[in-house]
């Protein structure tokens, strides 16, 4: 079970709050319920994933990537209240801005970020932290938006089975949302050697919802690792349909070598 710390408990503040290396100060963040979220969650990811290529051998920056684009998402959810809609939920939220704090902090951060991603896994300054609210507040929104950010601060700290755990248990008729949950337990099944299963979620991740972000990230993440189990003819179809279907698509500028070198 879950451990964290319960109401009351001070946790020492971390020590990136006595040499700042980073602005803690979190942005508004404006949502509109008539808008698609897509544009900007792929554009805070597109700015921290590593190039596509070198990910089969390491792909930590494009983890780094994952949780930028979702803390951006879920902060969105907190302010616009999405999910509040009664007083249980209302205070899951509230007990939850600081860890939501933390995990932000650590996303913006240079130095430091697995001291703060603990915390917001964890909890501190009295309030509780992800897996807290998990387990006081179970059945609820607040809750079910807590299990994502554990799986991406888990990821991040490479607790890869505690982040496949936490990402089995988030749902959500989101599909931007679904498709970032789907990719990130790809890339967690990847870093603990299952290929197979990681090149099975992200041919999932794609197929969630056809769109110019989601689809041709996953593809491509899914044509590299079906070279990786020299599966070059499934890889070779995943890459044209990129061609084909994106081609307007940052992945779709960069996958004419690979799929030169796969037809050769």
């Amino acid at each position: 079970m879950a451990t964290y710390n319960k109401r009351g408990y001070k946790a020492p503040k971390p020590e990136v709050e006595k040499e700042p290396a980073f602005d803690t100060t979190v942005e508004d963040i404006n949502v509109n319920e008539n808008e698609s979220t897509t544009a900007g969650v792929f554009n805070t990811l597109d700015e921290t994933a590593n190039k596509t290529e070198e990910w089969v051998i390491k792909n930590q920056k494009a983890i780094l990537g994952v949780i930028g684009a979702i803390a951006v998402v879920t902060l969105g959810y907190i302010l616009f209240n999405k999910f509040v809609s009664t007083p249980k939920e209302e205070e899951a939220f509230k007990e939850m801005n600081q860890a939501q704090m933390y995990f932000q902090q650590a996303v913006d951060a240079t130095e430091k970020q697995d001291s703060l991603f603990k915390l917001s896994l964890k909890g501190g300054e009295g309030k509780l932290g992800f897996e807290g609210v998990i387990a006081e507040y179970s059945g609820t929104k607040a809750a079910n938006l807590a299990e994502y950010s554990a799986g991406m601060a888990s990821l991040h700290l490479k607790d890869f089975n505690k982040a496949i755990e936490h990402l089995d248990n988030f749902s959500t008729s989101d599909v931007n949302l679904k498709a970032l949950a789907i990719g990130a337990k790809g890339d967690a099944n990847a870093e603990l050697n299952k290929n197979e299963e990681a090149l099975k979620l992200y041919v999932e991740a794609a197929n969630v919802s056809e769109n110019d972000y989601a689809t041709p990230r996953y593809l491509l993440k899914a044509a590299n690792m079906a070279i990786f189990l020299k599966k070059n003819d499934e890889a070779l179809g995943y890459l044209k349909t990129i061609k084909e279907k994106y081609e307007t698509s940052q992945e779709g500028s960069s996958v004419d070598a690979l799929i030169a070198t796969l037809e050769k």
